[in-house]
């Protein structure tokens, strides 16, 4: 698998990844542009759904969100930020960078998401028609709903004034305040509280990305708080849509996402894998997952 160090430029913020050339080459080939969701970085398992398009003929370009992993923060901006309407403008500068490669089809452009970017790809098929077929596993698909059942202290929600006091204190030029992404204290509050979420970052800092920061800017959270890409699914239509629900997914909701497919239209379709929010990663739901992508992205871009 020929892999290529990558970099470029998002309005002030330098992007960095890599650059899958297609197996066998085809060039120009479609491409798959891909991101990672809230606060993980692309050497959590990227690679490995990279690799299985790439063997079957896509190129595949992805890279870290800005201010975390190999990628850089806008000037004046704090790292392990994130905000939603910034990573969707990210995935837009990937495609352009896509679009310029010369070993892919600018015309033949899918986008695929997990998690919090699964959102954000939903998004961008929604009001870039660049792209031709999409594909978001464990979506998250509504921050209000999210947020009730994450942004907890001892199961109480937290309310709007812990946000408030941090944006008067950075508007003072105090440093942001940052909270854990995980954390097994019911007393503090963390960005991802469940679990399984625990167990996963755990691991991934472990094995995968020792260099992954278990700290997130508590802006994040309330950045996510008005973020609703589900009423973007009515108008991702006619571009293709596939979407790989876990069914047991407590963090993003499973259920919730089922019900937003409802009201995106045709063309579209829905797979659902046993287990939680974290099940595509690995063992049979990453080979569930993989494939049914890779197979869509294949219909759809290759015809």
């Amino acid at each position: 698998m020929v892999r290529h160090n990558i970099e470029f430029d998002a309005e002030g913020s330098l992007l960095r990844g890599w650059f899958y050339e297609p197996q066998p080459s085809a060039s120009p080939a479609p491409c798959v542009v891909m991101a990672h969701g809230w606060s993980s970085t692309k050497r959590m398992h990227l690679d490995r759904f990279a690799e299985v398009f790439a063997a079957a003929g896509l190129a595949v370009l992805v890279y870290d969100n800005r201010g975390w992993g190999e990628s850089e923060a806008a000037p004046g901006k704090p790292r392990h930020e994130i905000d939603p309407w910034e990573q969707i403008r990210d995935y837009q500068h990937a495609i352009t960078y896509a679009q310029n490669h010369p070993d892919v089809d600018p015309d033949r452009i899918g986008v695929w998401g997990t998690s919090f970017s699964a959102g954000h790809a939903f998004v961008v098929a929604a009001i870039d028609r660049r792209v031709k077929a999409v594909s978001g596993q464990a979506p998250f698909v509504s921050g209000r709903a999210t947020y009730a059942n994450l942004a907890r202290v001892h199961n109480r929600v937290v309310g709007p004034e812990l946000f408030a006091a941090d944006r008067r204190a950075r508007a003072k030029g105090e440093p942001p305040a940052t909270v854990p992404v995980v954390g097994t204290d019911p007393g503090q509050l963390v960005g991802l509280p469940t679990p399984d979420s625990h167990a996963f970052f755990t691991h991934a800092r472990e094995e995968l990305d020792p260099t992954w920061p278990n700290e997130v800017t508590l802006r994040s959270i309330d950045n996510f708080y008005g973020y609703e890409p589900a009423r973007y699914l009515p108008d991702i239509t006619p571009t293709p849509l596939l979407m790989i629900v876990g069914r047991e997914d407590g963090l993003t909701g499973g259920n919730l996402a089922a019900s937003a497919y409802g009201t995106a239209a045709e063309p579209k379709k829905i797979v659902f894998l046993p287990g939680g929010h974290f099940a595509a990663y690995t063992g049979d739901g990453f080979t569930r997952a993989s494939q049914a992508s890779r197979d869509w992205f294949l219909e759809h871009l290759t015809r």
